[in-house]
């Protein structure tokens, strides 16, 4: 069967696997249609969270997956489709955090994320005829790292376990276990 049309070969799963989608790709409505609700459902919740009881809550019902009750997120919290978001227990998100997750992001247990910290899984073509189309990666954090305040971290990063991104970083490859990375672009800096 043609994968055009293999009814499970939506323009989810073609996200899911970092093919290329055009915005004019016949399923974009779809996929307009989950960040229309996802937007709605992040405003509503940066606007009324009273705790973080509340935020995980929220969060859940964004992700479509329950949280842990050992993770913390502090609002606001900000992200375009949420669906594509795994979190670990024992996370710590500090204010002000953006996902764009549609390439896929996994957070491990005991992960600690700074504030204004960006994981970015999406990217376009340099080509400007393809420049309108969509380009994902995922980005995983592993168990026990640390992001700190303001890093970027960009699509197909693998940050290692027990890693540490120093405050600002931009992350564009992968960070080795036990390091800590700095700079920008980051670069080892320390073995742990």
């Amino acid at each position: 069967m043609d994968n055009k049309q293999d009814l499970h070969y939506d323009i989810f799963r073609k996200l899911k696997l970092g093919e290329v989608v055009p915005m004019n790709h016949d399923e974009y409505p779809r996929l307009t249609e989950v960040v229309s609700r996802t937007m709605r459902l992040v405003t509503e919740m940066n606007s009324n969270a009273r705790d973080v009881d509340y935020v995980r809550k929220q969060v859940s019902e964004i992700t479509g997956n329950q949280l842990h009750d050992s993770t913390t997120i502090f609002p606001p919290f900000y992200t375009n489709f949420g669906r594509f978001t795994q979190f670990g227990r024992n996370v710590f998100i500090n204010h002000a955090c953006s996902f764009l997750d549609l390439g896929g992001i996994t957070i491990e247990d005991d992960v600690m994320i700074g504030p204004k910290v960006n994981l970015i899984t999406e990217n376009h073509s340099l080509n400007p005829s393809e420049r309108r189309s969509l380009i994902t990666s995922p980005i995983v954090l592993k168990r026990n790292s640390w992001i700190g305040a303001a890093a970027t971290i960009l699509p197909g990063v693998t940050v290692g376990e027990n890693a540490v991104v120093a405050a600002g970083a931009l992350v564009n490859r992968d960070v080795p276990p036990n390091t800590v990375v700095a700079g920008v672009p980051a670069k080892v800096v320390k073995n742990l």
